[in-house]
């Protein structure tokens, strides 16, 4: 039986987080997979005499492989340093993490998603206010900001004008971010296809009447969904292009409802897919991973 870790946040420990941690190791066990949840505070990242090993409470050997189903980035890289495989690996998290370090990755690929522009790096404040004066005429109003880093919905904002631009970048201060066009056609609905390998084994659609973004979490509404080849293949080729070994991506619709790409979610939770499917994307990942490691 092949041995390994689920490393998750140890100062991230509500119980829905954990529910998910749960179920993963239950889906291992179900088809052969030695799973132990292990906080990433128990690993201490440590160089001594030159080498890189690990310290902390956790002092049992290094595992087989290892579910990452966290944002360390540091961590997943020195542990792909002393050997172990990591599902996802640290390169693609980091990716999938950063909205504008995945739209330079995916750039130059033929990959359909709304002109984005990203944000003129800041130290501090904002001074100089004129770069978007330029952007809001490029882009053209309402404008989607993004926040770097966020997840379900948060940290996703809708300005209808230049002045509420102004104000938006004066609060988002020294802040990473991107500034996308808005897919009016895409308003309050979107797809999410969850990818394992090099196939889609989940897609579900959420739809909200009340907010421009579709995220169940911000109140949107989920229904099971048969996705076009054309958006399976967009989905799978964007997975492909990060280097992941599963993900969620989230497609909008275009004009004619030709998908476009709108982000791309390294740990995909799966409870609500589940729900909304039946579908149990957990046993689709550990089937994938037992079949990386025998081979």
């Amino acid at each position: 039986m092949k041995k390994g870790w689920i490393i998750y946040n140890g100062n991230f420990l509500s119980e829905k987080f954990l529910e998910l941690i749960a179920w993963l190791e239950k889906a291992g066990a179900s088809i052969g997979l030695e799973l132990i949840p292990i906080k990433n505070n128990d690993l201490i990242v440590t160089y001594e005499y030159g080498n890189a090993c690990l310290k902390g409470a956790y002092k049992r050997d290094l595992p087989d492989f290892a579910v990452f189903w966290d944002k360390d980035i540091v961590l997943g890289r020195h542990l792909e340093m002393l050997g172990v495989r990591l599902f996802n690996p640290a390169r693609t998290i980091e990716i999938c993490d950063d909205k504008s370090l995945t739209i330079q990755v995916l750039a130059n690929h033929g990959i359909p998603m709304p002109k984005t522009i990203i944000a003129p790096m800041v130290y501090r404040e904002v001074e100089d206010f004129s770069p978007y004066k330029y952007i809001g005429e490029e882009l053209g109003f309402p404008i989607v900001i993004k926040e770097a880093y966020g997840s379900f919905g948060e940290q996703v904002y809708l300005v209808q004008n230049e002045s509420e631009l102004m104000e938006k970048i004066k609060g988002l201060g020294n802040r990473k971010y991107i500034f996308q066009e808005f897919i009016q056609s895409s308003y309050g609905r979107d797809i999410r296809l969850n990818v394992v390998g090099d196939k889609v084994v989940a897609a579900m659609m959420r739809k909200s009447a009340s907010d421009f973004r579709a995220n169940v979490t911000a109140g949107g509404q989920m229904c099971s969904y048969k996705p076009t080849e054309k958006e399976k293949e967009l989905a799978i080729r964007c997975s492909q292009l990060v280097g992941a070994d599963f993900t969620g991506v989230d497609l909008l619709f275009g004009v004619n409802d030709e998908p476009l790409l709108c982000e791309i979610n390294s740990n995909s939770h799966f409870k609500s897919i589940y729900e909304c499917t039946g579908v149990d994307v957990a046993v689709f990942m550990m089937e994938y991973i037992k079949k990386e490691l025998i081979l």
